[in-house]
């Protein structure tokens, strides 16, 4: 059995790693560029999608003021790694909607992507709701159509986030995902995009990858950190 399959592991894992999450927050030297951006839409409250790479996952709880924005929540999967990982969420503030997840079964994952959907537009009436579009099994940088289909039927704004920080680990998952350590630098780098009127989505999706990279190759260079 895997580990994270077994209720008390993932519990005492979700709790070790929120706190390590909070640890870092509130230790790192935070830069922001473009924050006024942010602020417009926070201001206009209402609904708002959040989108990160998949990567860059353990710092986007440090990069949303919930004394100042919308409260999100964020999409994950049905996978024992995603329960893992709404429960870590969960405690920092972050609780989850779930979706689909790559399940063997085709028509349970049809279902959990349906139910995601609709569950994400609802959320979308009322806060916000954080993405990553790449998730939660890749291709790493890859923006799934999911996205387009919230942002397209919600009308509601799309903030990019690129994040990043240093000293980090970089993990050796399928995203090479980072993990902060404490008393590092990091960075946010926000830009506000919504989707256009007939936009056709493999154009927009194409547009928005490009642009959330560009924001988080800055974000890097803030902090000093390499590109893979």
């Amino acid at each position: 059995m895997r580990p994270l399959r077994i209720p008390w592991v993932q519990a005492s894992l979700a709790w070790v790693l929120a706190s390590w999450m909070q640890l870092c927050f509130v230790t790192m030297r935070w830069s922001r560029e473009n924050e006024a951006a942010a602020q417009a839409v926070w201001a206009q409250g209402g609904g708002v999608l959040c989108v990160f790479w998949h990567s860059r996952l353990s710092l986007a709880p440090g990069a949303w003021p919930l004394d100042r924005a919308q409260p999100v929540k964020g999409l994950i999967s049905l996978s024992a790694d995603g329960e893992f990982l709404a429960k870590a969420m969960a405690r920092v503030g972050f609780p989850a909607v779930r979706g689909s997840s790559a399940n063997k079964d085709k028509a349970a994952q049809a279902k959990g992507g349906s139910q995601a959907l609709r569950d994400g537009l609802r959320q979308l009436k009322v806060g916000g709701l954080a993405i990553t579009p790449d998730g939660p099994r890749g291709p790493a940088g890859v923006m799934a159509e999911g996205l387009g289909a919230l942002a397209r039927m919600s009308g509601a704004p799309v903030v990019l986030m690129g994040l990043s920080c240093s000293p980090a680990i970089r993990l050796n998952s399928w995203d090479r995902a980072i993990l902060p350590l404490p008393f590092g630098r990091a960075a946010i780098v926000w830009d506000v995009v919504a989707w256009p009127e007939g936009g056709e989505t493999a154009a927009v999706l194409a547009d928005w990858t490009e642009r959330l990279n560009a924001a988080e190759a800055r974000a890097d260079a803030l902090v000093g950190a390499g590109r893979d």
